[in-house]
Protein backbone atom coordinates (compact mmCIF):
# COMPACT_ATOMS: atom_id res chain seq x y z
CA UNK A 1 0.00 0.00 0.00
CA UNK A 2 1.43 3.15 -0.93
CA UNK A 3 2.58 5.16 1.82
CA UNK A 4 0.39 8.33 1.78
CA UNK A 5 -1.52 11.26 3.98
CA UNK A 6 -5.12 9.43 3.32
CA UNK A 7 -4.50 7.32 6.16
CA UNK A 8 -4.52 10.35 7.94
CA UNK A 9 -8.24 11.38 6.49
CA UNK A 10 -9.16 7.64 7.00
CA UNK A 11 -8.86 8.15 10.77
CA UNK A 12 -9.71 11.41 11.26
CA UNK A 13 -12.16 12.86 8.23
CA UNK A 14 -13.25 16.09 9.90
CA UNK A 15 -9.89 17.24 8.89
CA UNK A 16 -9.86 21.24 7.29
CA UNK A 17 -8.57 21.56 3.72
CA UNK A 18 -6.08 23.92 5.40
CA UNK A 19 -5.12 21.14 7.69
CA UNK A 20 -5.00 17.83 4.97
CA UNK A 21 -2.62 19.93 2.93
CA UNK A 22 -0.20 20.63 5.78
CA UNK A 23 -0.31 16.82 6.46
CA UNK A 24 0.33 16.03 2.81
CA UNK A 25 3.09 18.44 2.46
CA UNK A 26 5.05 16.60 5.47
CA UNK A 27 6.77 13.51 3.36
CA UNK A 28 8.92 15.44 0.86
CA UNK A 29 9.72 18.59 3.10
CA UNK A 30 11.19 15.27 5.58
CA UNK A 31 12.48 14.13 2.10
CA UNK A 32 14.07 17.30 1.70
CA UNK A 33 15.87 17.82 4.95
CA UNK A 34 16.62 13.61 5.12
CA UNK A 35 18.64 14.37 2.14
CA UNK A 36 21.24 17.13 4.37
CA UNK A 37 20.56 15.73 7.88
CA UNK A 38 19.37 12.52 9.08
CA UNK A 39 16.49 13.07 10.76
CA UNK A 40 14.59 9.99 10.04
CA UNK A 41 15.96 6.69 9.04
CA UNK A 42 16.02 6.27 5.23
CA UNK A 43 14.18 3.08 5.76
CA UNK A 44 11.49 4.25 7.71
CA UNK A 45 10.89 7.49 5.09
CA UNK A 46 9.04 4.09 3.80
CA UNK A 47 5.73 4.10 6.13
CA UNK A 48 6.38 7.94 6.98
CA UNK A 49 3.05 8.59 8.00
CA UNK A 50 1.87 5.49 8.96
CA UNK A 51 5.33 4.79 11.93
CA UNK A 52 5.64 9.06 12.17
CA UNK A 53 2.88 11.19 11.56
CA UNK A 54 -0.28 8.62 12.59
CA UNK A 55 1.46 7.49 15.53
CA UNK A 56 2.04 10.81 17.22
CA UNK A 57 -2.43 11.67 16.88
CA UNK A 58 -2.78 8.42 18.44
CA UNK A 59 -1.88 11.44 21.42
CA UNK A 60 -4.88 13.22 19.93
CA UNK A 61 -7.49 10.03 20.17
CA UNK A 62 -6.42 9.87 23.62
CA UNK A 63 -6.97 13.47 24.51
CA UNK A 64 -8.56 16.59 23.55
CA UNK A 65 -6.60 19.42 24.16
CA UNK A 66 -8.12 22.41 24.77
CA UNK A 67 -7.99 26.10 23.08
CA UNK A 68 -5.59 28.23 24.27
CA UNK A 69 -3.29 25.36 26.20
CA UNK A 70 0.43 25.69 26.23
CA UNK A 71 1.65 22.18 25.52
CA UNK A 72 5.41 20.75 25.50
CA UNK A 73 6.93 18.17 23.30
CA UNK A 74 9.80 16.85 25.60
CA UNK A 75 12.67 15.24 23.20
CA UNK A 76 10.91 15.94 20.30
CA UNK A 77 13.84 15.41 17.81
CA UNK A 78 13.12 16.25 13.79
CA UNK A 79 9.16 17.04 15.54
CA UNK A 80 7.30 14.10 16.74
CA UNK A 81 4.62 14.04 17.93
CA UNK A 82 4.43 17.62 18.52
CA UNK A 83 4.50 18.63 14.67
CA UNK A 84 1.69 16.39 14.03
CA UNK A 85 -0.42 16.99 16.94
CA UNK A 86 0.29 21.43 16.09
CA UNK A 87 -1.13 20.62 12.85
CA UNK A 88 -3.89 18.92 14.54
CA UNK A 89 -4.97 21.17 17.29
CA UNK A 90 -4.18 25.05 15.65
CA UNK A 91 -5.38 26.72 18.82
CA UNK A 92 -3.12 25.26 21.00
CA UNK A 93 0.62 26.28 21.24
CA UNK A 94 3.31 23.67 20.82
CA UNK A 95 6.49 24.21 22.22
CA UNK A 96 9.51 21.36 20.90
CA UNK A 97 11.87 21.14 23.37
CA UNK A 98 15.04 19.01 22.26
CA UNK A 99 18.93 19.11 23.56
CA UNK A 100 20.37 18.11 19.45
CA UNK A 101 19.90 22.08 17.55
CA UNK A 102 20.30 20.79 14.30
CA UNK A 103 16.88 18.66 14.80
CA UNK A 104 15.07 21.85 15.91
CA UNK A 105 16.09 23.81 13.27
CA UNK A 106 14.60 21.01 10.89
CA UNK A 107 11.43 21.17 12.93
CA UNK A 108 11.55 24.69 12.71
CA UNK A 109 12.16 24.90 8.88
CA UNK A 110 9.11 22.27 8.20
CA UNK A 111 6.63 24.60 10.30
CA UNK A 112 7.44 27.15 8.84
CA UNK A 113 7.23 25.87 5.22
CA UNK A 114 3.71 24.71 5.95
CA UNK A 115 2.64 27.73 7.36
CA UNK A 116 2.62 26.09 11.17
CA UNK A 117 1.91 29.39 13.64
CA UNK A 118 1.18 27.56 16.47
CA UNK A 119 4.52 25.93 17.06
CA UNK A 120 8.33 26.87 18.47
CA UNK A 121 11.25 25.09 19.31
CA UNK A 122 13.65 25.49 22.34
CA UNK A 123 17.45 24.06 22.23
CA UNK A 124 17.07 23.07 25.57
CA UNK A 125 17.08 20.30 27.92
CA UNK A 126 13.50 19.80 29.77
CA UNK A 127 15.15 20.33 33.40
CA UNK A 128 16.83 23.10 32.12
CA UNK A 129 13.49 25.18 31.60
CA UNK A 130 12.34 27.80 34.87
CA UNK A 131 10.62 30.42 32.93
CA UNK A 132 7.76 28.80 31.59
CA UNK A 133 4.94 25.98 32.92
CA UNK A 134 2.96 24.25 30.83
CA UNK A 135 -0.44 22.70 30.70
CA UNK A 136 0.61 19.03 29.33
CA UNK A 137 3.78 17.20 28.29
CA UNK A 138 4.20 14.96 24.90
CA UNK A 139 6.53 12.32 23.99
CA UNK A 140 7.85 9.73 22.17
CA UNK A 141 10.24 6.69 23.86
CA UNK A 142 12.75 9.11 24.70
CA UNK A 143 13.81 7.85 28.23
CA UNK A 144 12.07 5.60 31.15
CA UNK A 145 8.97 6.55 32.10
CA UNK A 146 9.84 7.50 35.62
CA UNK A 147 12.49 9.29 34.20
CA UNK A 148 9.75 11.04 32.05
CA UNK A 149 7.99 12.08 35.18
CA UNK A 150 11.06 13.35 36.95
CA UNK A 151 11.57 16.06 34.39
CA UNK A 152 8.36 16.89 33.83
CA UNK A 153 7.64 17.92 37.75
CA UNK A 154 9.77 21.21 37.49
CA UNK A 155 7.54 22.20 34.09
CA UNK A 156 4.21 21.01 34.38
CA UNK A 157 1.59 23.15 35.82
CA UNK A 158 0.44 21.85 39.14
CA UNK A 159 -3.42 22.13 39.03
CA UNK A 160 -2.91 20.47 35.25
CA UNK A 161 -5.65 17.89 34.53
CA UNK A 162 -3.30 16.57 31.74
CA UNK A 163 0.18 15.68 33.23
CA UNK A 164 2.28 13.41 30.68
CA UNK A 165 0.95 11.61 27.48
CA UNK A 166 3.90 9.65 26.23
CA UNK A 167 4.06 6.60 23.24
CA UNK A 168 5.83 3.92 24.26
CA UNK A 169 5.91 0.04 23.41
CA UNK A 170 6.78 -3.32 24.54
CA UNK A 171 6.18 -4.49 27.66
CA UNK A 172 5.83 -1.51 29.64
CA UNK A 173 5.30 -3.74 32.92
CA UNK A 174 8.18 -2.97 34.88
CA UNK A 175 8.19 0.79 33.52
CA UNK A 176 5.03 1.77 34.80
CA UNK A 177 5.78 0.14 37.93
CA UNK A 178 8.95 2.39 38.74
CA UNK A 179 6.93 5.17 38.26
CA UNK A 180 4.83 5.24 41.57
CA UNK A 181 1.52 7.22 40.19
CA UNK A 182 -1.03 6.21 38.59
CA UNK A 183 -0.31 5.50 34.67
CA UNK A 184 -3.73 5.48 32.25
CA UNK A 185 -2.34 2.84 29.55
CA UNK A 186 -4.36 2.70 25.91
CA UNK A 187 -3.38 0.84 23.25
CA UNK A 188 -2.86 1.88 19.81
CA UNK A 189 -3.62 -1.04 18.07
CA UNK A 190 -7.49 -0.34 19.50
CA UNK A 191 -7.19 3.07 17.99
CA UNK A 192 -5.44 2.06 14.62
CA UNK A 193 -5.75 -1.29 12.83
CA UNK A 194 -2.26 -1.42 11.01
CA UNK A 195 0.07 -4.19 12.59
CA UNK A 196 2.65 -1.88 13.45
CA UNK A 197 0.72 -0.53 16.25
CA UNK A 198 0.45 -4.37 17.73
CA UNK A 199 2.02 -3.22 20.86
CA UNK A 200 2.38 0.43 21.52
CA UNK A 201 0.45 2.96 23.75
CA UNK A 202 -0.31 6.02 24.96
CA UNK A 203 0.20 6.44 28.79
CA UNK A 204 -0.23 9.07 30.38
CA UNK A 205 0.68 9.82 33.91
CA UNK A 206 -1.09 12.84 35.84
Amino acid sequence: MPDTSNIIHQYFPDLSERQLSQFDALKDLYNEWNAKINVISRKDMDHFYEHHVLHSLAIAKVVDFEKGMHVMDLGAGGGFPGLPLAIFFPAVTFTLVDSINKKMKVASAIAEAIGLTNLNTRHTRAEDIYDVRFDAVVSRAVAPLATLTDWCKGVVNKNSDYGLICLKGGDLTEEIKATHSPVIVQPVSELFNEAFFKEKFVLQVK
